[in-house]
């Protein structure tokens, strides 16, 4: 498996990770996005928002956008969105995604905050999270609307004090 930054060719291979149930269940993706809002969000690509995929034989197994504040006074700050193809969970998909997102953040972008919010019922990303040195900063009651109700977020975040 390879991280490398994604193409415009990529479109179908990250659209298809974020048209599974889980992906879409556990962010705030939205289903049946068009190819048109896909090709839009890999061309926007920047030094602010960074758009990584891990591949394996020629396979988008998984996507992580990592984007930079821009606000003069949040510049330090990261946060990013990240899914894995239902079929490569659990292989450590997830784990290379963030590993090179952090390196971006601590040692290229001079990033010392990434943050996040995550559903709480989503255990396995908190995990991964957590074995990152994300720390849970709070809870959002009603955070957003799942499968037919709403769901509390967990606030985390990750200093990096070097």
């Amino acid at each position: 498996m390879i991280i490398r930054h994604s193409q415009l060719s990529d479109l179908q291979g990250i659209k298809s990770i974020y048209e599974q149930e889980h992906a879409y269940s556990d962010t705030l993706q939205l289903p049946y996005q068009s190819d048109d809002l896909w090709a839009q969000r890999l061309a926007s690509s920047s030094d602010n928002n960074i758009n990584l995929v891990a591949v394996k034989d020629d396979e988008i197994i998984g996507q992580i956008s990592l984007v930079v504040m821009d606000r003069p006074r949040r510049k330090h700050v990261a946060t990013f969105g990240m899914g894995v193809s239902s079929l490569h969970i659990g292989i450590g998909v997830g784990s290379k995604l963030l590993k090179t997102a952090l390196d971006l953040t601590d040692n290229w972008l001079n990033v010392t905050r990434v943050e996040l919010e995550v559903y709480v019922d989503n255990k396995a990303a908190v995990s991964l999270y957590k074995k990152f040195g994300f720390e849970i900063e709070g809870t959002s009651k009603n955070y957003a609307f799942k499968n037919g109700k709403y769901v509390d977020a967990l606030f985390m975040a990750r200093i990096n004090k070097n």
